[in-house]
């Protein structure tokens, strides 16, 4: 076998480009291609492959071609790599460690960039090292200062990001603020007075629409976004950032409503709260029906702020109108709901089939019973193994377990003036 120094190098081509705006001024993957191929032709460089990915290279592992290269580079496809920098391989500890593992297992002999060769010797790899070692503390860094602007930015009272409805994000001379949009903040200022004259979400919006509201791309605004306006403690003057984060700020905009109004809403009124996107989950969304109009019922939660700064979580159900959107079908407490499936389950356990693998399991267990016969506080001697467990997955256990005991009971349920009837 020839050694490192006479052995042919076949070279992969890799090229990347991210979208991200650390790279925004990083060279378009066809001039890295186009410039490498040159130096290529110019220099007598067998190129076997060409490889190229649009993908950020801060986290390790995650570039699905990368991967593929170093594949190829481990089963001999390869032995060498032409790329246009370093940094193109690598902007992390742990890619940057795959490709010097291959330069130690003599899989890959050379680097080749635009301006550099690095071989399989201790102070060419180090030399690499070090490259890449500065792009990712450039990455680093950058972070950083992106987060302290951020800060520094809602401290003088700025939420970053876009303006909500009401308000505009405006820029001149290089200054950037929000101020209050001209043709919808007056709007946004008579929505919060009608919710505190008792006006529903459906009759705000049903008043938007007739005004012919919209929002900044000119749609009408949904039930939803009404809610979500209502929720906002922007338009009284202070913002939180980031959501969830606790961290509220002073805003140096124009409040569009009063604290003192914004608070009487949240406190008289069950105003849904935006929950962050994927965590609202629902034991019996879509397993009932409407009774009135046969259309799915859905699931929506609400809160009440209390006096003592708690809040108290309340779960409905409701027909999704998708039938009749007239339907006069109303909300149904989940208390009560679980109360009436509970009622049938004592009635009629022969109905039921437990098909959750977990649920077969649970009710196997000792601790199981003994944790619903605590529930319901009756002695061993009363046990009905089937409502007992029932009564234990509807009280503890998870939304994933109640959806799968319901979906196991045999009769099919429709929802009917707040009441759980059988077909």
């Amino acid at each position: 076998m020839l050694d490192d120094n006479t052995q042919q190098l076949k070279y992969c081509l890799y090229a990347r480009k991210s979208s991200e705006s650390d790279e925004r001024q990083a060279m378009s993957i066809d001039s890295q291609i186009k410039e490498m191929k040159a130096l290529a032709q110019r220099e007598g460089l067998l190129i076997t492959d060409t490889k190229y990915e649009s993908k950020s290279a801060k986290e390790s592992g995650q570039r699905d071609t990368y991967n593929e290269l170093l594949s190829g580079l481990k089963n001999g496809e390869f032995n060498a790599i032409l790329t246009w920098a370093p940094d193109r391989l690598s902007r992390n500890a742990g890619d940057l460690g795959s490709i010097v593992d291959l330069m130690d297992q003599k899989k890959l002999l050379q680097i080749r960039t635009f301006s550099q060769t690095f071989g399989n010797n201790p102070n060419e790899k180090f030399l690499l090292m070090i490259l890449c070692s500065q792009a990712k503390l450039e990455n680093d860094n950058r972070g950083i200062n992106v987060k302290r602007g951020i800060r520094a930015k809602c401290e003088m009272g700025w939420r970053p990001g876009t303006a909500p409805i009401g308000y505009i994000n405006r820029s001149f001379s290089g200054v950037k603020d929000i101020i209050v949009d001209p043709d919808r903040g007056h709007i946004i200022t008579e929505l919060f007075e009608k919710a505190v004259k008792g006006w529903s979400g459906r009759q705000i919006k049903r008043w938007l629409d007739e005004i012919k509201f919209t929002n900044k791309s000119g749609k009408a605004v949904t039930l939803s976004q009404v809610y979500v306006i209502l929720n906002n403690q922007f338009y009284y003057g202070e913002f939180e950032y980031p959501e969830g984060s606790g961290k509220v700020y002073q805003g140096a905009h124009e409040p569009l409503v009063s604290k003192a109004l914004f608070e009487q809403i949240q406190d008289t009124r069950l105003i849904p709260l935006k929950a962050a996107w994927g965590t609202k989950n629902f034991a019996f969304k879509e397993i009932f029906k409407c009774g009135s109009c046969g259309a799915s019922i859905t699931a929506e939660e609400k809160f009440k702020h209390l006096l003592d700064g708690s809040i108290n979580r309340h779960v409905y159900y409701r027909c999704t109108r998708k039938v009749d959107p007239e339907c006069s079908e109303k909300f149904m407490n989940e208390r009560d709901l679980k109360d009436q499936l509970l009622g049938f389950i004592a009635q009629n356990t022969e109905d039921i089939e437990i098909t959750d693998e977990l649920a077969r399991k649970a009710l196997a267990h000792t601790e199981v019973v003994e944790a619903a016969l605590q529930i319901r506080g009756m002695d061993y001697g009363q046990l009905d193994p089937m409502t007992e467990y029932s009564t234990y997955v509807l009280m503890k256990g998870s939304y994933k377990e109640q959806g799968a005991l319901v979906k196991g009971i045999k009769s099919r349920f429709v929802i009917r003036d707040r009441t759980l009837q059988t077909l």
